[in-house]
């Protein structure tokens, strides 16, 4: 896989990472605002970036303030539950928590004091590949964790925001993410060697 593609997919994790674990700032959101898409390729990563741009374009920081918190937390539980434990079994802080602990201690990666929340929330196992592919980890590593721990939830998440009542601008942050996540499950399969044909953003300059 190209360096150059390496980077714009640790760039669009650690993007999924800052949406999901809170609701964008302005600067953030003006960032959105700017993206430059690509209208003549029609595929599900750039319908996925035009919707958020638009979204995006919309939204003022108050407003997502105001949409993330019944969505994701609620009184006492979200819309969304957006733990790999709650999917993988129906309950928080079980087995797939405990797997995915010992994987990121094996990885040297540790919660910081500053995340409160269980490392298997979505926010938190993105920021996790986002720094794996930013630290030059083997494609077969990326792979391993990904399929651990992302692949057999992250998309029914996604589509379960798509469906929230509550859910305005994060419809286009799940399209995006489900699109991007799909991409992954191709991309974590094929050969290094093997081109990448689908471009997916460029920051605008």
């Amino acid at each position: 896989m190209h360096q150059e593609d390496q980077a714009l997919r640790a760039d669009i994790y650690a993007l999924l990472a800052a949406l999901l674990r809170d609701a964008p700032n302005a600067e953030l959101l003006e960032l959105l605002r700017t993206l430059e898409t690509d209208p003549q390729q029609q595929n599900d990563l750039q319908l996925g970036w035009q919707m958020l741009q638009m979204a995006a374009q919309r939204a003022t920081p108050e407003q997502l303030a105001d949409e993330y918190l019944p969505l994701f937390i609620g009184i006492g539980q979200g819309e969304v539950t957006p733990f790999a434990s709650w999917y993988l079994t129906g309950s928080i802080m079980e087995a797939p928590l405990i797997e995915l602990r010992r994987d990121l201690k094996l990885l040297g990666f540790e919660r910081t004091e500053e995340h409160k929340e269980p490392e298997d929330h979505i926010a938190a196992l993105c920021e996790v590949m986002s720094l794996l592919i930013q630290q030059g980890a083997s494609e077969e590593r990326q792979a391993t964790f990904f399929h651990r721990h992302l692949a057999p939830w992250a998309e029914a998440l996604c589509k379960d925001v798509q469906q929230a009542g509550s859910a305005v601008f994060y419809q286009a942050v799940a399209t995006l993410a489900l699109a991007f996540f799909q991409h992954e499950k191709i991309t974590l399969k094929q050969k290094p060697e093997e081109p990448q044909a689908v471009k997916l953003f460029s920051p605008a300059h």
